[in-house]
């Protein structure tokens, strides 16, 4: 079975063109299946049933794994029997039948306008760290994209000139988002003070780089907005999402519509967008009770 795993993610590679972060996510999700079937003897893919399926997703609610993640489990198994039906490797689905457990629409922890000002003030902007650290904020802030997007960016993607960036999203989908002016500042700065005190090779493709001259990742990244967040004294949960939320959330609050804001954060599906109009009715409705004489 392993074997087959391996052909699978290879398949979800090459042919499905799958980003690495959801590579990885099925690979992980599958291996504890593969693990959980050897635990009970079962030797093949095909000597699996409806029952094998049923009996892991209770073992993980028993261990109290949330419905999000069981659904996520589910989902993975489903493409992986999916593909060995097409390849006629089983005679038919055992997961066909499976209904993932209903998720609960949590709505996005989002800043107010005010946390956000407070947070972009923070880098000192005096060294070259920090000049890079106010250009990340300001542009996560000025575009929603994803932090894997962030960290991606070479030089040629970057356009200060012309106020946009170019980022390829989930599934390799491109993508051309707008500049607003503080951003566009900050990253000039960045290319003239920051950027060349930060590399140790003049041909580094990488637009964001650390103190070692290479590719910031994104466990540094979540370093440097937790310093921040705790430097300004934020007590609300910050993730590396925070800034992308409250960019999509203060676009509705402010008019944008629903569309347009699905293209900037590269929503394939607009019912991912909504939950942020969810956001800003729930918003609406506590200034509602807060200030009506009469709420």
């Amino acid at each position: 079975m392993h074997d087959l795993l391996q052909q699978f993610i290879g398949y979800l590679t090459t042919e499905r063109q799958l980003a690495p972060n959801t590579l990885e996510s099925y690979g992980r999700d599958l291996q504890q299946y593969l693990a959980f079937c050897r635990a009970r003897a079962i030797a093949g893919i095909g000597e699996t049933s409806r029952n094998t399926i049923v009996d892991y997703l209770s073992e993980l609610r028993k261990k109290g794994r949330a419905n999000s993640t069981i659904s996520r489990h589910l989902a993975s198994l489903k493409a992986f029997y999916n593909y060995m039906l097409r390849l006629r490797m089983i005679e038919g689905d055992p997961s066909s039948s499976l209904e993932a457990p209903k998720i609960e629409k949590r709505l996005p922890h989002v800043l107010s306008v005010r946390e956000v000002e407070v947070l972009l003030s923070q880098p000192n902007g005096k060294d070259a760290s920090g000049i890079r650290d106010k250009a990340m904020l300001e542009l996560l802030y000025a575009t929603g994209i994803r932090v894997s997007e962030l960290i991606s960016l070479g030089l040629g993607d970057v356009n200060v000139d012309m106020g946009y960036v170019r980022c390829n999203g989930r599934g390799s989908r491109e993508r051309i988002v707008p500049l607003g002016s503080a951003a566009v500042r900050c990253l000039k700065e960045y290319l003239r003070k920051g950027r060349p005190k930060l590399i140790r090779d003049e041909a580094a493709s990488a637009f964001f780089v650390n103190h070692l001259g290479v590719r910031l990742t994104r466990q540094g990244f979540w370093k440097i907005i937790k310093k921040y967040a705790r430097q300004a004294g934020i007590q609300k949960k910050i993730t590396p999402h925070t800034l992308r939320h409250s960019f999509a959330a203060h676009l509705l609050e402010n008019g944008a519509d629903l569309r347009s804001v699905q293209e900037m954060l590269g929503h394939a599906d607009i019912s991912t967008t909504q939950v942020y109009a969810l956001l800003t009715r729930s918003r609406l409705k506590e200034v509602y009770a807060r200030t009506h004489p009469r709420a």
